[in-house]
């Protein structure tokens, strides 16, 4: 079924596959090294990539050995991965193949097909949350695993949430004006030029909400970590409370759950 909205990231294809490619973005400072750290071997491994977008941990999933499935509802970002993959002078080896899919219905996948799932930076791009998770839940084998990487859902909720800095104390801090409500926030990916706007869509969860679908879905978290910033602000008077601050109130969170045998 086809939402009345779409929540895919087709329309800001190019200048996301720009973003993550950037030598100095997130993707590549911060969560690819800390994957790369969580993911030793995949040898042998059966893979699915949730929302895969262009391919970028599809790639590190194939060279840590695994036979990795990317799927993404944007047809725009498979292409852009497909185009990648054959342009790269390994892309025809890798053990990758990509597929425009809905992560709520990868009904083109049996049950108990996959060893482990990634989801980078997808979750919360997703709109129905549980059907989702139930889905990627019903393509794992028993005792397998989900990996998970998300925006902080304490510290970065869009349009709730902002730097504060008090002028007594010289203290960066951040603002957290909505949290436990969930929402679904229309997110203009050019605020700043005057050009035709150009919307998507992200889906806020508390910390319980996850917790909350992942039970719902045979799941049990057994690992999980916060990343923080790599970035560091030039030299200014406020420089040193940015920097401590980007040191204490973390960008990302990841975990790692367990599918639980029934």
């Amino acid at each position: 079924m086809t939402n009345k909205k779409d929540t895919s990231w087709k329309k800001v294809a190019g200048w996301y596959d720009k973003t993550v490619k950037e030598e100095e973005s997130y993707q590549n400072k911060v969560i690819l090294p800390n994957l790369s750290r969580w993911f030793q071997d995949l040898k042998g491994k059966k893979v699915i990539d949730v929302g895969c977008g262009q391919g970028f941990f599809s790639c590190l999933l194939a060279e840590k050995g695994a036979a990795v499935t990317g799927v993404d509802s944007a047809g725009s970002l498979i292409q852009i991965a497909k185009m990648v993959q054959l342009g790269s002078p390994q892309g025809q080896n890798k053990n990758i193949r990509y597929i425009k899919a809905d992560a709520q219905n990868l009904s083109f996948v049996s049950a108990g097909e996959f060893d482990m799932a990634l989801c980078v930076l997808s979750l919360q791009n997703i709109e129905n949350l549980k059907a989702a998770l139930g889905e990627i839940s019903r393509v794992l084998k028993p005792n397998s695993r989900l990996v998970a990487v998300l925006n902080h859902p304490a510290f970065r909720i869009p349009q709730n949430s902002s730097w504060g800095f008090d002028e007594k104390s010289k203290t960066q801090y951040r603002r957290i004006d909505s949290y436990l409500s969930p929402a679904k926030i229309k997110i203009d990916m050019h605020p700043s030029e005057k050009i035709k706007k150009v919307y998507t869509y992200s889906f806020h969860h508390s910390l319980q909400d996850y917790m909350k679908a992942l039970s719902a879905s045979s799941f049990a978290i057994v690992k999980m970590e916060e990343w923080i910033s790599h970035r560091k602000s030039r030299a200014g008077q406020r420089a040193k409370a940015e920097n401590i601050a980007r040191k204490e109130i973390p960008v990302f969170m990841a975990f790692e759950a367990v599918k639980l045998a029934k």
